[in-house]
This record gives C-alpha cells, structure tokens and sequence, in this order.
C-alpha cells in the first residue's frame, strides 16, 4: 500500500476517533441505557442520578420481578435495577433537609397493559397488589432513599442506599398526580391529587368540583405527618379538573405562590388561608395535562433576592374541550401548543407595585410537556415536549377518533420538538430566546419524559413513554435511552477549578474563602474576579416537565488579586432566611466570564428538619484589585509562518521523507494499535472528568466558627456524614422475567437487627439511612430545637429578606 494511502488513512482514522470523543458545545452526546424509562428523576449525589418508572413490562429485573427503578452513574453511563416495593406512577417528589430524597403517593397496583391488578382493595376496583409485576398499591406510599455515598458498584438493596418503602410510613390520603414543596423547615407540604386516576381530575359535566364523585383528593397533608387530619384545601375547588400536579413555589414570607388550571393564589398553608393573584393570561393552562415548563428565576443580590416566576407554554383548549377523567373530548394532537410567556413576581420588593402576569417574549415554537434546566451561569434550557396536544395517553380513544384510528398510538400529542432553546433572563424583551447554533437531538421527548443538569453543569435527558405498558414499535415507544446535552460554555479551553470550597452552608454567618487559582482562568486577572458569581443550584425532582424544588440562589461575593494571579473570593454564607433557599442538597458552582466550574455538593442549612438556625450577615471585606496580572498560560506566540531553517535545512527534508517511509512500514499496526487506545480513551476520558468533579466536591471548607454559635435558635445537633456498604450487587440479565409465588420484599431485620424497628432518619445515630420519623412533631433527644407541632409555631421569616452591603 502506498505510504501516501496510509498516512491519509491514519489521519483520517484520527479525526473519526478525535469527533467520537469529544463533547460537542451546543450538541448531545450519548447517555447509554437506562435500564427502566426514566418518569421521574433527580440527581443523588456527585456520582449517580436515580431514576424511577411506573410498574410495567420493562426487560430489566431486580429481586426478581420486573424492574421500575434503577440508578446511572454519571461516569460509567451505566444504570442498574433498583427495588421499589409499590407502584411509583406519577408520584411527587423532594429532597430533604439531610440530602435524602422523598417519593409521595403514586398508583395503584397494576398488571400487563395497566390494567387493575389481579388483588383488589376491599370495597374498591383498584388493585392492592398484582401477582404478575408484583407491585403493592402506592397511592398513600412515601418512599425514602439516602443517596448521598451510593453508586453502582454498592448495595442498592441495602441500607442506606436502598428505598425505605413500608406500610409503616405512609401518608394519610390516597395521592396521585399530588404537588410537593418544601418549607423553611425541611418539611414538605403534599398537595391534592387524584385517588384512582385519569386524564384529567373531574367528570363533565363538573357537577362535584370538590371531589369529583370521590375522584378528586383536594387536601393537604405535610410530611413529617403532622397530628391534625388533612384539611381541605378551597384552590382544588376553584381549580377542578385541572390541578394535578399544581405548581407551587415557596416564597420569601413563608406563604406558597400556587398555580392550577387558570388560578393563581398566595397560601399561608399553616392557617390554610388563600389570597387570590391574577388569573393566568389568555386561557393558557400551565399544569399536567397542558404542561407548560416553569421555572423560578434566579434568586441573586442584584434582584435582591425577589422570586420571579416563569411560565411557558402549555395549551389554550377550551375548558370543554379537556374532557374528564375518560379521556380528553377533543383530538388534541391536531391542537397546537401555545408558545406564550408570562412572568409574574408575587412579593415585590416595592409593595406599591401591583402583582400582575406580565407579557414576557414568546418561545420559538409552542410546546407542551417542555422542562426548564437552571443552568450555572444563570440561563436557562428548554428541552423536550411537542408542538402539538397535550401530555397523557388514552388505549380507548376519543369521541371523535376511536383508538385504532389515533396517528400516535396511545400518545395525545405529536410533532415532538427536538432543537433546545436558551433563555436568558437578564437580556432585553424581545432577545431572551435563542436556538442560535443549538443541535437536534435524536430522540423525540415526549410524555414522561425528564431532564436533570449533571455536576458538570451538562444536562441528562431521559424517558418518553406516552403509553399504558412497555411498548417497543410506537410511533413514540418506550425510551431507554439516554442522551447528554453540553451548553456553548463547553467551548471554553480553561474552566474554573475552585479550591477549598465548603460542602456545607448556613444561613447567614461567617463568610468563607474560595481559591481560583491562576491556571484556570485567561487574560486579567482583575476582569476575570470582576466577573466571579458563585452559585447554588438545587437540581429538583424531575416529572411531567417539573423540576419539583429547583432553585437558583447567587451568594454575594467580593476577591482579592493576588500577585501570583489566584483570586480569592470571599464568599457570603446564604441570606438569612431559610425559605428562600430550603434545607438541603444542592451544588455550588463557581463563574469566571459566563464559565462554570464543575459543581460541588454541599448541604444547605443543619440537615434536620427543624427551625434552620439563623445567624447574622457577615460584613464582607473590600476587593482589591492588583493591575497587570494575568491568569493561565499561553506560552510563546507562534506562526504559521515557516522558519529560516525549515526553508534551508535539506537535513529537514530528508527527515520528512524517513517520516514517510516509517510511516508506510508501521502504517497497519499503527492502524491497529489506534483503535484500540480509541476505545481506551473515550472510556477513560469521561472518568477523568468525572473524577475531577468528585476532587472538587472533595475539596475541605474553610475552617470558621460556626455563625449560629451564639444565636438564640442554636441548635446543638452537629451534622453526621453518611455511611456506606461497600459491597456490589449486579444487575442479573438472566434473571427471569415473572417467577412464579409471591413477591415480598425483605425486611430489615434480614439485614441487621439495627433495622429491626422503623428508622428515623434525623436520629444522630442512624442520621441517615431513611425511613419513618418521629410522631407526633419532629422531638429527638439530639436536637434541642426540634419542636412538636401543637407548641410551637412555623419559623416565622425574618423581616427584611436580605441586607446587601
């Protein structure tokens, strides 16, 4: 073979290797499998993000019977199954205060196509618990996972890294489809729901708007359970039909900005007390089924610290066309997708100002069932969704179209979007959309479909399954696969790696010190730490185009230029008042010029829930600024101008012509030889960057007093890092798929006699691992200020939100 053929062959193979490898800024990347199709999902930990499905037909098998869990690891992009014991179908979820994840109600227990599950409840056609997928009804389920230490390679079916899911921590009312959010506390407040499902929560005509003929759950209840009986909550009346999965906001004052169907309130839950908003503009629905995205803006000094809500999206249909509880009474797939926008800002820093929906830019293309990703350097990405109907899915049809006439299957809305788009909240009206440079992605995104930013600060897409099983030839099947998508700022050559950032937050307290040192940044180093924003992120609970609990919060910042080109930024511990920011996990990351560092997991507040101690603002020092320091290092300029030596040197060119004759001889090895270190780095390189993410999270705070040292909330509780087990558990392919008997899950007690009674999570003892919590209020013998409900009042807000120096 010609020495010509081979060196143009390598170089070629060279460029396929270098294009497999590398991310592409603006693009998506393949995510690998995720064993089960992703309905709902969070990030864990720095490491793994769970997943969880409705019980259905999936290949994947766990203890047994088919699998509707499974946790990826960021790294390996690889899932193994996970046990859940009852039917998780369109839960709610939150985090809590400690880092550990909550689950909320569910459906009940099914079988092959959904049906009812072959065990019914007394009195009830709803299924208490199906022989075949073997899954118990999960309608009042609370499920409890801790996953701060887990990956893969541990014991997903041990304490703490497996879920607590028993019949003896459960919630007082049948929920499905329910809202979640947590409090300043770090308790969470469960929402309404459906008791036994549909496509939307009423019957036409609406003559029962309260309970819809028993359909309808329209209390609330919190969680730790608190000893009164749920109440009934007025807003599900107002909202009938459509309130599933209310969206809900806490707000600087304690009270919790609610949006369902056209209504909007302020809500003081604890006196179950409702202050009417404007009604959402043009008839656009927000909620399950319309799903619009919406998003809380970032909360930062310059806004200080003032919610402002986003709703994009969703759909306009008239109030008849959205049928009951049966199915929608209209073709909605043929029903486009609005593309309008509103902002709304419920507690203006200006009391003077009327609280209004105001007209915000339209997006590219109207969407339904569309997610907002908060992005690190304050932007935010729409993913998913579709052009036209609404999300759900129907295995009987319409009045107009029976079901083997539907173009898409079971699915109610067709035309999936597949660009992203970018919004930017801090642009102009009329430029805060973009799509400018973005990719496709391969996968249409629809129904029960998530998405879930990654330590990296790239963002994983999973799911889409509009269907009642496992169905692989839909026009819209069942989706296992996952993709990444990298936003522009992958373009950077140098991101920030920030040294000795804390893994814990307060509220208010001394400030802490983060190094920038000078490798990663270029240019000056003075506009470099001018441009410095240090950012917490609470990534949510990703559902039905939610992400259940995100919040975006900038922590206030001044630096010091040292001579050696490190920054030194001497960072704010959180603002004072815990519901802006609530109790628990998040991930910290660090600008320089719109470029984000890789995050760090940290905790936000004590890890209980309890009123969060509270201290004071820490006056920050004064920047100094230090002239003609530049970051990075850029070496000597170069040219692509020849040398004088390269044009006279004939030692030169006959060195290039033994290049070539090497090259003909090794020209197949090589060949060879470069495939093989291909596979090797595109697996290598994707652990050298995770293990760069876990380095920083590693990184040791700042040693300081603690702020709250002298403050009268004190709380004496010290925060306990988590356990693990080591072991390894693999995923069994050759499982088989339905044995015969009865599934029943293993009690603690198999494990270790510490498992033997229901765990308290918040004990310092076993301050981790979950499980059911103190009754009646939240008293633990390591925790002076944990409080029953019947003494002591909710954490009243401190009166000012927040003092900028």
């Amino acid at each position: 073979m010609p020495a010509s053929r081979i060196i143009l062959g390598t170089f070629l193979l060279l460029v396929l290797i270098y294009t497999a490898i590398a991310v592409t800024p603006n693009g998506f990347e393949d995510g690998g499998h995720t064993k089960v199709s992703a309905l709902m999902m969070f990030l864990g930990n720095e490491h793994s993000v769970y997943i969880l499905d409705k019980a259905e037909g999936n290949a994947a098998q766990v203890a047994g019977h088919v699998a509707w869990a499974s946790v990826w690891d960021i790294e390996l992009r690889e899932a193994k199954t996970q046990d859940v014991r009852s039917n998780v179908f369109c839960a709610s979820g939150m985090h809590l205060p400690n880092g550990s994840f909550a689950a909320f109600g569910g459906n009940d227990a099914v079988g092959p196509g959904g049906k009812v599950g072959n065990q019914k409840n007394p009195g009830s056609n709803t299924g208490q618990w199906d022989g075949t997928y073997q899954n118990h009804d999960g309608r009042k389920a609370i499920r409890i996972v801790s996953p701060l230490n887990c990956r893969i390679t541990d014991q997903l079916d041990r304490m703490p890294c497996k879920w607590y899911d028993e019949d003896d921590l459960i919630m007082k009312r049948h929920r499905w489809y329910s809202a979640a959010e947590a409090t300043g506390t770090g308790e969470v407040v469960i929402i309404g729901g459906f008791v036994t499902g549909g496509y939307i929560n009423r019957w036409w005509p609406n003559t029962d708007p309260l309970y819809s003929g028993g359909g309808a759950e329209p209390t609330y209840e919190f969680y730790p359970s608190r000893p009164e009986e749920p109440r009934i909550m007025k807003f599900m009346e107002t909202t009938s039909g459509l309130n599933a999965y209310a969206h809900t906001y806490l707000m600087p004052s304690g009270k919790m900005f609610v949006q369902a169907n056209l209504s909007t309130i302020l809500w003081d839950y604890d006196n179950n007390i409702e202050t009417p908003l404007p009604p959402m503009p043009k008839g656009v629905v927000r909620v399950y089924p319309a799903s619009g995205a919406t998003a809380m803006l970032p909360l930062t000094p310059k806004n200080n610290y003032t919610p402002t809500m986003i709703f994009c999206g969703g759909s306009d249909m008239a109030d008849e066309m959205w049928g009951s509880y049966a199915s929608p009474a209209y073709n909605t797939w043929t029903y486009p997708a609005s593309k309008d926008c509103q902002r709304i800002t419920p507690e203006p820093i200006d009391k003077s100002r009327p609280v209004v929906y105001e007209q915000d830019d339209d997006m590219p293309v109207g969407r339904s069932m569309s997610q907002f990703i908060a992005l690190p350097n304050g932007k935010y990405l729409l993913v998913n969704g579709a052009e036209f109907g609404t999300a759900g899915y129907t295995t009987s049809g319409t009045p107009d179209t029976p079901f083997d006439q539907m173009p898409f299957g079971q699915s109610l809305a067709g035309q999936p979007v597949l660009k992203p788009a970018i919004y930017d909240p801090e642009a102009p009206r009329g430029k805060r959309w973009s799509q400018e440079g973005l990719f496709e992605s391969r996968i249409p995104r629809m129904y029960h479909s998530t998405a879930v930013l990654l330590p990296d600060a790239s963002v994983l897409l999973a799911g889409s399954n509009p269907n009642a099983d496992v169905v692989l030839d839909a026009a819209f099947p069942t989706e296992y696969r996952a993709d990444i998508f990298y936003p522009s700022y992958f373009e950077a050559e140098i991101r920030p790696s920030p040294k000795n950032v804390p893994t814990k937050l307060s509220y208010g307290g001394d400030f802490f010190d983060i190094t920038i040192p000078a490798s990663s940044y270029k240019g000056s180093a003075n506009e470099a730490a001018e441009s410095a924003k240090v950012v917490l992120i609470r990534t949510g609970f990703s559902t039905h185009a939610m992400q259940m609990g995100q919040r975006f919060l900038q922590l206030d910042n001044t630096f010091t230029v040292e001579k050696g080109g490190s920054i030194i930024l001497h960072v704010s511990q959180l603002p004072p008042n815990p519901n802006l920011f609530q109790p628990g996990p998040a991930f910290l990351y660090v600008n320089i010029h719109g470029v984000p560092s890789n995050g760090t997991y940290v905790i936000a507040g004590s890890g209980n829930i309890e009123r969060q101690p509270i201290g004071d603002i820490s006056n920050l020092p004064s920047s100094v600024r230090l002239d003609n320091v530049q970051g990075g290092d850029d070496g000597p300029s170069s040219s692509n101008s020849p040398t004088k030596d390269q044009k006279n040197n004939k030692n030169g060119e006959k060195s290039n012509n033994m290049v070539l004759i090497i090259s003909a001889a090794g020209g197949a090895a090589a060949l060879v030889v470069l495939v093989i270190v291909a596979i090797v780095i595109m697996k290598r390189r994707r652990a050298e960057r995770m293990r760069r993410v876990a380095e920083a999270s590693r990184a040791l705070p700042v040693p300081h007093s603690r702020p709250w040292d002298h403050h009268e909330n004190s709380s004496q509780t010290a925060f306990v890092a988590y356990s693990k087990d080591d072991g390894a558990h693999d995923w069994n392919a050759s499982s088989p798929a339905l044995p015969g008997g009865q599934y029943q899950d293993d009690t603690y007690s198999t494990y270790s006699s510490q498992y033997e009674q229901p765990y308290d999570p918040y004990t310092s003892a076993n301050r981790y691992p979950p499980g059911p919590q103190p009754s009646p209020g939240y008293a633990s013998p390591q925790s002076s200020h944990l409080y029953p409900y019947s003494e002591s009042p909710l954490y009243p807000p401190p009166q000012h939100r927040y003092n900028n120096r």
